[in-house]
């Protein structure tokens, strides 16, 4: 068996890891595979949503390895989401035959004991991918300040209920709107001379 990419020498040949890496998500002859779904929902690319797949059957993993309770990063979180709704294929299927037991997803009830609660298990399991995969990659899996504390603020934004420009692009067009101004005020100044 081929070893997966930062993973220790034994988890290859543990058989959830092994069931994991053979998993496919989704009915297989479904028109909008998982993966697209999940790009197209999440505004990702291909090659990032299967990333985020990857590090979901990695969280999955430590999900029923660890010994204590895990947190997903918020990128994790959209997979399991995502891979909820096709409730068939994840009770049916995923659960029972890929892990060998029930994973459920419950949400915070919230209050600062939960925060304390879930900034602790996240952490956690960030200390236990490393120890089983390897540092985890920063963009996925962020510190537990950022994760708790910066995460939850942000908002699902569909694109016809707004523009959205990324913030590099403002920089651009002010830069350019500067220059444009700057232009303008150096022509009225030369004209009036």
């Amino acid at each position: 068996m081929r070893k997966a990419p930062g993973l220790t020498a034994t988890v290859p040949d543990h058989p959830i890891w092994s069931a994991l890496s053979h998993y496919t998500f989704g009915p297989a002859d479904a028109a909008l595979s998982f993966s697209d779904r999940l790009a197209r929902e999440n505004g990702w690319s291909r090659a990032e949503a299967a990333r985020v797949i990857e590090e979901y059957k990695r969280f999955c993993f430590l999900a029923v390895t660890a010994g204590h309770p895990v947190t997903p990063s918020d990128q994790v979180d959209q997979v399991w989401h995502l891979h909820l709704t096709y409730s068939r294929d994840y009770w049916e299927r995923f659960c029972p035959e890929v892990l060998g037991r029930s994973l459920h997803h419950g949400p915070t009830a919230g209050g600062s004991e939960e925060q304390h609660r879930y900034f602790t298990q996240y952490a956690e399991t960030l200390r236990s991918y490393e120890r089983v995969f390897g540092s985890p990659p920063a963009d996925l899996w962020p510190d537990a300040a950022r994760r708790l504390n910066e995460d939850p603020k942000a908002r699902r934004v569909h694109p016809r209920d707004a523009i959205i420009v990324p913030r590099n692009a403002i920089r651009t067009v002010l830069l350019l709107i500067g220059a444009v101004l700057a232009a303008l005020a150096l022509g009225v100044l030369l004209q009036r001379s």
